[in-house]
């Protein structure tokens, strides 16, 4: 059994590798990625260390050959080139024959209104088009996207949101990880949907959780979506993220990311870490 990892010198696929590694010996296990040298400690631990860059598919049919299980870590971007790169990566594994594609997705991505949904609808689409057996890991936010706001309130100040009472289902990259390792070197996961989520908060919620940690209280400064464009931008957040910045809050105020499940206690075998339990170690590495 062969298993691929793409963008695995990232920070979702490196700890994805490092758990699989736990449990898959390395010469079974390759990683797909822009730039060889970045994976060179991988290498060195004898993974197959592969050039595979979602912009050329070319690179991409040596990158999947003789794979049996796959995990296409989505990639950054706009939402054109995340299409582009996402669609290149599904034909590129179907050209190898691969025998099982996992992918990482977003919270309820098939009827998500958010504007991150396209690339994901578009990738879900095109996997299944393929009718290779596959798994479509949902992912709902990732509590580290909020070490900013944390460094913030760690500096005196507020807790500045515009997504009102909307709910977020908050975990460790570290359980998406491990979520995403378990589904692709374990049995009876084709074809299968998992919305991984944790626990809902509102913005107030996570705020108070962090007040919790620290001993005060977080003030929350609930914001309409051009006054929150302002702060972030008097803030000295660049121009040109000012608006996906803007789109989350949006998106996670008309409930988007409010979705329930128990996927990740069916993966883990266990409770997810809420976020009162992940605070304190998310604090003290950015404190």
């Amino acid at each position: 059994m062969k298993y691929l990892v793409t963008g695995a010198t990232g920070k979702l696929g490196s700890k994805v590798v490092e758990t699989l590694l736990k449990s898959v010996p390395a010469n079974q296990l390759a990683v797909s990625v822009r730039n060889p040298e970045k994976a060179a400690g991988l290498r060195d631990r004898g993974i197959d260390v592969r050039e595979g860059d979602f912009d050329r598919p070319e690179t991409l049919d040596a990158a999947f050959a003789g794979i049996d299980r796959l995990l296409i870590i989505s990639a950054d971007g706009d939402n054109e080139a995340r299409i582009r790169q996402h669609t290149n990566a599904v034909e590129a594994a179907a050209r190898a024959n691969v025998g099982f594609i996992a992918y990482t997705s977003l919270a309820n991505a098939r009827d998500s209104k958010m504007f991150l949904a396209p690339p994901h609808q578009a990738a879900e689409a095109a996997i299944m088009k393929t009718g290779i057996p596959y798994s479509f890991l949902r992912n709902n936010w990732y509590l580290e996207n909020e070490t900013a706001g944390i460094q913030g309130i760690l500096a005196g100040a507020p807790w500045v949101t515009s997504a009102g009472a909307g709910k977020v289902g908050w975990a460790l990259q570290q359980e998406y990880a491990e979520a995403a390792a378990a589904v692709l070197a374990g049995d009876g996961h084709e074809n299968t949907i998992y919305e991984l989520s944790g626990p809902l908060l509102t913005q107030e919620e996570l705020a108070s959780a962090i007040g919790a940690v620290l001993g005060r209280e977080v003030p929350v400064q609930q914001v309409d979506d051009t006054a929150y464009a302002d702060i972030m931008k008097n803030a000295g957040v660049p121009d040109f993220v000012i608006p996906f910045l803007v789109g989350i809050q949006q998106g996670i105020r008309e409930g988007n990311l409010a979705i329930e499940s128990n996927d990740f206690e069916k993966l883990l075998g266990r409770p997810v870490t809420t976020v009162h339990e992940a605070l304190p170690q998310l604090i003290r590495t950015i404190s």
